[in-house]
């Protein structure tokens, strides 16, 4: 033990400093080792004496040898250093092939099922031994993310604690999505003719009106809402059987597609682009910063972002980047 019934504390510098002097049976030599002065290592030398009750170092002639005390101590002074050294220097990136975890998630339906086929692949290449579990909107996602009952929310990041990271993700804008054949694929869509027509709303909440229904009333128009529902899944199958119309997500103009824009052709909706000026949809990701350097965490947000890309681009990214500086 460093310890003695008289000091039981010893600090790390004085564990520092007992190691230099049993390597080097030096003062001088010490004192260089840590970047510090002689005389500094003479003061701190004579605290050891005092705290382990031995002289440790002895004058042999023109040397300084150990007492039989200081060798008992020298392997153990040295594996002290190591795991201060270990304790204190920068975490490890994580090799994603040996990580044992299950991730919990959570988004809007949309975002889900964009994220979970993307997500899975990469797991099953790079971290066989992560899986994931995706939950609804349910949760408020402050404390959630604070008490850790979410590893990550992924979506539209308007409820955050001051201390909770973002990272935005992507850029999307709203389209007015429609079965084939139905009366707005006709002729030019006018704010009149989109009005007109019978709308479904997604929310959560269970409110009919957002950011389309503030850009019509500036032009003194009013939408019907037939039905109010919580996904946009729901929300599109719906409008692909009937002649309503549903606002989906989609890629700026000139952008690439998203995997989060793809669930609409998927379902052979037809997209209208909408004759108002409405604010774009930012997707982001949101985590607790207790998780920011966790390597863990790292290679998670770094899949996340990675999925999200187009296909094309995230098969460019290689493993390495998953835990490389953000």
């Amino acid at each position: 033990m460093l310890v003695s019934s008289t000091d039981p504390v010893i600090d790390a510098n004085l564990a520092l400093a007992l190691d230099a002097l049993l390597a080097e049976h030096s003062v001088t030599r010490a004192a260089a080792r840590l970047h510090t002065s002689p005389a500094a290592m003479s003061r701190t030398l004579a605290r050891l004496r005092r705290i382990l009750q031995d002289p440790l170092l002895v004058r042999a002639g023109q040397t300084m040898v150990p007492t039989p005390r200081a060798q008992a101590l020298r392997e153990e002074a040295a594996a002290v250093v190591r795991s201060l050294g270990a304790l204190l220097s920068p975490g490890a990136s994580v090799d994603p092939a040996g990580l044992s975890s299950t991730f919990t998630l959570q988004a809007a339906d949309l975002v889900g099922a964009a994220l979970a086929p993307g997500l899975l692949r990469l797991a099953q290449r790079e971290a066989p031994g992560v899986s994931f579990r995706i939950r609804a909107e349910e949760l408020e996602a402050g404390p959630a993310l604070r008490d850790g009952r979410i590893d990550l929310e992924i979506g539209s990041i308007d409820h955050v604690d001051p201390e909770t990271r973002v990272e935005e993700l992507a850029d999307l804008r709203m389209m007015a999505a429609v079965r084939p054949g139905h009366p707005l694929t006709e002729g030019e869509l006018t704010p009149a003719r989109l009005a007109a027509a019978r709308h479904v709303t997604v929310s959560r909440r269970g409110r009919f009106t957002g950011p389309l229904d503030t850009a019509l009333a500036a032009q003194g128009l009013h939408r019907r809402v037939g039905v109010v529902l919580p996904g946009h899944l729901a929300a599109m199958a719906l409008a692909a059987r009937t002649d309503v119309v549903c606002l989906v997500p989609a890629a700026l103009p000139g952008a690439a597609p998203s995997p989060l824009t793809q669930d609409a052709a998927a379902l052979g909706l037809r997209l209208l682009d909408i004759p108002l000026d409405l604010p774009p949809l930012t997707i982001g990701m949101a985590w607790h910063p207790r998780n920011t350097a966790d390597g863990a965490h790292r290679w998670l947000r770094a899949a996340v972002r990675r999925t999200l890309r187009t296909p094309t681009a995230a098969a460019e990214v290689t493993a390495a980047d998953a835990t490389g500086p953000e």
